[in-house]
């Protein structure tokens, strides 16, 4: 199952485990059984801390097996084989379990370790998903701190049968006790403070204490890192505040425009963003949204945020950097079915909607891509743009036409999403040409329009275009002295995360000259 250089890895990486890990396997005779042990023997042999036990107990999946401590028999449990993006879950499972600390905030784990209750979370996880192992990881880890959590991740194409009954048309789909929890990418903290109803107000009045800023950056992608990096570096006073940390990045898989990295995924990347960070003193608060901006009242005075949860942050210049977000088609039925048919990730979700038929909304680079890559794994792919002709580069259009199972219309208006009340079955459109309506039956809908700014939070405070977009100069000021603005969320054209980095660094080295020359009111 494991490859030599994966083993030398994992070798390594078993070495510091520092009490006995056991792996119970609940396996009949099936392939995916004889698989699944195959894969845990191979790992118990490269570490004498790792032991193997069967069992088979037809009220638990099959194949799954328990990671636990010789003596436990709770904890958490893969139902399924996790190889692709869930190796890694695996890994730190075993380490974890093992004894090697969590690098999580210990206040976050030690809240953790005294939720009061009986938490079983189960976890829809897709092999090709990008966004399900933070989650996997993060329910893994509650696990293991606290013996009242349980949980199971399960393979969803393995386990096709259960997608179905609970209608699961998007991934990671989580459900605690039974009722669904959550669906798409959670952090730690988002999950904690979702099942523990004290933890805004602590993590508000926490907030509420720390003494202002001379640079607050809101944002945690590209160009919030950026600008945060280049600001510590002037040795002053710097705030870094996001929802999560990485933004748009975390829902790119391949990146191969940064230049001096030939090719990365994008999770890889905003790791190396949290490392860069980590290396300055920089006052890094994660999975808060800011609601309001209240402006200094006058030159040189204290600019406001106000947090979700309640709290306010103040400093003397502030960079806005929140990115943007996927453009909604804005039809009826778009909302009542999104994760129960439409969805925005064709990597996270596709495998989903094997043997199926499904639609692309958008006719760019994104939509291409989607449809060549879905055509792999549904039964027809049905691409719909909006203008007379595609706008993806010729190469992907070339690709496109040597498909069998895709079908290109164009001057296609969506008009409604429909659906029988739990999944969606149907897209209608209108020919923009003649005016007739169509009607398509449809398993899926992915979505490929592009982005809107992240910028509602703003309304009457720093202008913005018509767009959202937030209006700035050469320098990313905004018509408020001591606010800036930088990437994604901006006026600066072509958005791209190495142009979003350097206008974050640009947007720094502005409000850092703002400081200088400012006196404090």
């Amino acid at each position: 199952m494991l490859d030599n250089n994966m083993k030398t890895q994992l070798k390594a990486y078993l070495e510091r485990l520092t009490k006995p890990v056991e792996l119970i396997a609940n396996l009949d005779q099936s392939e995916k059984s004889v698989e699944t042990l195959a894969l845990i023997n191979e790992i118990a042999e490269l570490s004498d801390k790792v032991s193997v036990k069967q069992t088979h107990d037809d009220t638990v999946r099959i194949p799954s097996f328990l990671i636990t401590n010789p003596g436990i028999d709770t904890g958490l449990r893969f139902a399924g084989i996790p190889l692709g993006h869930e190796f890694t879950s695996l890994v730190l499972a075993l380490l974890q379990a093992g004894g090697h600390p969590s690098k999580e905030e210990q206040s976050l784990q030690d809240t953790i370790r005294h939720l009061e209750g009986k938490f079983h979370f189960e976890t829809y996880y897709s092999l090709s998903c990008h966004n399900c192992p933070d989650v996997v990881q993060a329910l893994n880890l509650m696990a293991i701190l606290n013996p009242n959590i349980t949980h199971t991740a399960i393979d969803g194409g393995l386990f096709q049968h259960e997608v179905t009954e609970r209608n699961i048309m998007g991934v990671p789909a989580v459900f605690l006790n039974g009722q669904e929890f959550s669906q798409g990418r959670m952090t730690l903290a988002e999950i904690v403070n979702k099942v523990d109803t004290n933890a805004e107000k602590r993590v508000a009045d926490e907030i509420n204490q720390r003494e202002p800023y001379e640079v607050l950056v809101v944002g945690s992608g590209p160009a919030g890192v950026s600008s945060a990096v280049y600001s510590a570096r002037k040795g002053i006073r710097t705030g870094l505040i996001g929802e999560r940390f990485g933004g748009q990045v975390l829902d790119t898989v391949d990146i191969e425009n940064y230049i001096s990295v030939p090719k990365t995924e994008g999770a890889k990347l905003a790791q190396a963003f949290r490392s860069h960070v980590n290396d300055y003193n920089i006052d890094v608060i994660e999975n808060q949204s800011i609601v309001k901006l209240i402006p200094a009242d006058r030159e040189g005075g204290l600019h406001q945020l106000q947090t979700a949860s309640g709290a306010i942050l103040k400093s003397r210049s502030i960079i806005i950097a929140t990115g943007a977000r996927w453009r909604n088609m804005n039809v009826p039925g778009e909302q009542e079915y999104r994760t129960r048919g439409v969805t925005y990730c064709p990597h996270c979700d596709g495998p989903l909607f094997k043997g199926k038929k499904v639609a692309v909304i958008g006719g760019g680079n994104s939509g291409a891509e989607a449809a060549i890559d879905l055509a792999g794994i549904v039964e027809h792919v049905t691409l719909l743009e909006f203008l007379p002709e595609m706008k993806a580069d010729a190469v992907l259009q070339e690709k496109l036409r040597s498909l069998d199972n895709v079908d290109v219309i164009v001057n296609a208006q969506t008009l409604e999403v429909a659906g029988d009340g739990t999944k969606l079955t149907n897209l209608k459109y209108k020919n923009r040409v003649d005016e007739s309506e169509h009607e398509l039956a449809l398993s899926g809908i992915f979505v490929q329009i592009g982005l809107l700014p992240n910028t509602q939070w703003l309304d009457g405070t720093v202008e913005r275009n018509r767009m959202g977009e937030i209006v700035i100069d050469s320098k990313n000021e905004t018509n408020i002295k001591g606010i800036f603005a930088a990437g994604d969320c901006s006026t600066v054209p072509y958005k791209q995360i190495i142009i979003a980095t350097g206008e974050g660094a640009k947007a720094s080295l502005s409000a850092f000259d703002y400081l200088i020359r400012t006196k404090l009111a």
